[in-house]
C-alpha cells in the first residue's frame, strides 16, 4: 500500500510544482508584456511625430518616402541577421540591446544641432527599423522558452493585444501631443518609453536564444531530409553539414521543416503587401469623405479594427485555455481570406455604420491571423525558430514596401477601392492555394494513418494474417 501511495503524492506534488513555475512565468510575461506595450505606444507616436517632422524639416514629402524606406531596408536586413544573433546571443540581451539603441538614437535625435538634424534622421530610421526587427523577432521565437510549448497561444495573443492597445493610443495621443508640447517633448515621451521596456527587460529572467549556435546546420539539415520525423535522413545531412559539402541557408532550411511552412512565409508577405495598399489608401479615401477633416475617419478605422483585434484576442485566449489547442494553420488561412475580403469592402463606399462593422471584422481577422502565423512558426525547433522569424521578418518589410512604392504609383492612376481590390485580392489567391496545401498534406496524414491501423489491425488479430496463413500451411 505505501508502494503505491508514493507515486500518487509525488504526482501530487509534481502536478503543484509544474503549477507553481506556470503561473510565475505567466506573472513574469505579463510584465514583459505591460513593458512590450509602452515601447510599441513610443514605436506608434514616433510613426506619426517622426513622420511629420521629416516633412516639417525638409518641406518635400519624397524626404518621408525615404525615410520610410530606409527603415523597411533595415528591418529587411535586421531580418537576414537576428537568426545567426540568436544562436550567440541570448534573448534577453537583443532584446535589451534592442531597445538601449532605440532610446539611444531618440536621445541623439534630440541633442542633434540644425545642421544635423538630417543625418540625425537617418540615423534614427536606420536604428529603428533594425531594433524593432530584432526584438519582435528574439521576443516571438522565445516564447515556447518562456511560457512552455501549451500556453504559447495565450502568450501570442496576450502580446498582441497589448501592441493593438499601444497602436491606438499612439496613433490616438500623436497628433495631440506634438501640438500641445512639441516635436522635442514627444521624442523625449518616446525615448523613455524604450528605457522602460529596456528596464523591464533588464529585471526579468527570459529564456530563449544562445543555443542553436554549431548545431542549427546539423538540426536544419535533419529537418528538411526526415520531414521532422527523424531517422538516417537526419544523420546524412548532419555529417553532410559538418564537412560542409551540402550547405545551405539554415533560414531556408527552416522552411524546409514543415509542410507548407515557405507557401505560409509566402502568404505573410504577399498579406504585407496587401496592407501596404489600405494604409497607403485610406488618406485618400478619409479625404474623399470629408476633405475638411480628413483624420476623422482614418482615427476612427483604426480604433474599430483595434477593437475587433483586441476582441479577436479575448476569444482565443479563453479558447486556448479551454481547449490546450491553437488556432493553427487553417486559422491563418481563413483569417488571411477574411481579412482581405474586409480591407476591399471598406473601400467600397457603403455607410459609415457598416464601415464600422467591416473594420471590426479586418481587426478581428486580423488578430486570428497573427496568432496563428506566430504559434505555428513557434512549433518548429528552437535551433531553427530564430531564423525562421528572421526570415518571416525580411519576406514582410519586402512585400510592404515594394506594396508602398507600386501602390504610391498605382494611386495617382487608380481609386482605393481597384488598388486595394487587387493588393489584397493577390493575398487572397495565395491564401487559397495555401488552403488546398494544407488540406492535401492533411488528408495523406489521415490517409496514411488510417492505412497503419488497418496493418496494425490485420497483423494483430488472431484469426487473420499471418497466422491464418500458417494454420493452412500446416494442415
Amino acid at each position: 500500500m505505501g508502494s503505491a501511495d508514493g507515486p500518487k503524492a509525488d504526482e501530487t506534488d509534481g502536478d503543484a510544482r509544474k503549477a507553481r513555475d506556470t503561473a510565475v512565468s505567466e506573472r513574469r510575461f505579463r510584465f514583459l508584456v505591460a513593458g512590450y506595450a509602452v515601447s510599441s505606444y513610443g514605436t506608434f507616436l514616433n510613426m506619426v511625430a517622426l513622420n511629420l517632422f521629416v516633412y516639417e524639416t525638409t518641406g518635400r514629402a519624397l524626404a518621408m518616402g525615404l525615410f520610410m524606406a530606409v527603415r523597411l531596408a533595415s528591418g529587411f536586413v535586421a531580418g537576414l541577421v537576428v537568426g545567426g544573433l540568436l544562436a550567440r546571443f541570448s534573448a534577453k540581451s537583443i532584446m535589451l540591446w534592442a531597445n538601449v539603441g532605440q532610446g539611444a538614437v531618440m536621445l541623439v535625435l534630440i541633442l542633434a544641432p540644425d545642421g544635423m538634424l538630417t543625418g540625425a534622421l537617418m540615423a534614427v530610421s536606420v536604428v529603428i527599423g533594425a531594433c524593432g526587427t530584432l526584438f519582435m523577432v528574439a521576443l516571438r521565437s522565445s516564447i515556447p522558452e518562456m511560457v512552455g510549448e501549451d500556453r504559447r497561444a495565450w502568450a501570442n495573443s496576450l502580446s498582441i493585444t497589448g501592441r493593438s492597445l499601444a497602436m491606438v493610443a499612439g496613433f490616438a495621443s500623436a497628433g495631440v501631443v506634438v501640438s500641445l508640447v512639441g516635436y522635442t517633448a514627444a521624442f523625449l515621451v518616446d525615448m523613455a518609453t524604450f528605457v522602460a521596456c529596456a528596464v523591464t527587460v533588464a529585471l526579468l529572467p527570459i529564456a530563449g536564444g544562445k543555443g542553436a549556435g554549431g548545431s542549427a546546420p546539423e538540426a536544419a539539415e535533419g529537418s528538411g531530409s526526415s520531414g521532422g520525423s527523424g531517422g538516417s535522413g537526419a544523420g546524412k545531412d548532419a555529417s553532410a553539414a559538418k564537412s560542409g559539402r551540402r550547405w545551405r541557408p539554415v533560414a531556408f532550411l527552416a522552411l524546409a521543416a514543415a509542410p507548407a511552412m515557405g507557401l505560409m512565409v509566402a502568404l505573410r508577405g504577399v498579406d504585407a503587401f496587401g496592407s501596404s495598399s489600405h494604409n497607403a489608401a485610406l488618406p485618400i479615401y478619409s479625404t474623399s469623405l470629408d476633405a475638411s477633416n480628413p483624420a476623422v475617419f482614418v482615427s476612427a478605422f483604426w480604433c474599430v479594427w483595434a477593437l475587433g483585434n483586441i476582441g479577436a484576442q479575448q476569444v482565443i485566449q479563453r479558447y486556448a485555455q479551454r481547449t490546450g489547442r491553437s488556432v493553427g494553420a487553417l486559422g491563418f488561412g481563413y483569417g488571411t481570406v477574411v481579412m482581405s475580403a474586409a480591407f476591399i469592402a471598406a473601400f467600397a463606399g457603403f455607410p459609415l455604420a457598416v464601415t464600422a462593422v467591416i473594420a471590426l471584422i479586418a481587426g478581428a481577422a486580423d488578430g486570428l491571423t497573427e496568432v496563428a502565423y506566430t504559434s505555428h512558426l513557434q512549433t518548429l525547433p528552437a535551433t531553427l525558430r530564430g531564423h525562421a522569424f528572421g526570415l518571416s521578418a525580411t519576406f514582410e518589410n519586402l512585400g510592404f514596401g515594394v506594396g508602398m512604392i507600386l501602390v504610391a504609383a498605382a494611386l495617382d492612376r487608380f481609386s482605393p477601392l481597384a488598388v486595394v481590390g487587387w493588393s489584397h485580392g493577390a493575398a487572397i489567391v495565395v491564401a487559397v492555394v495555401f488552403l488546398l496545401r494544407v488540406a492535401g498534406v492533411r488528408r495523406a496524414e489521415r490517409t496514411g494513418r488510417a492505412g497503419l491501423r488497418k496493418e496494425e489491425a490485420v497483423e494483430g488479430r488472431p484469426d487473420r494474417g499471418d497466422r491464418d496463413g500458417a494454420e493452412v500451411s500446416g494442415g
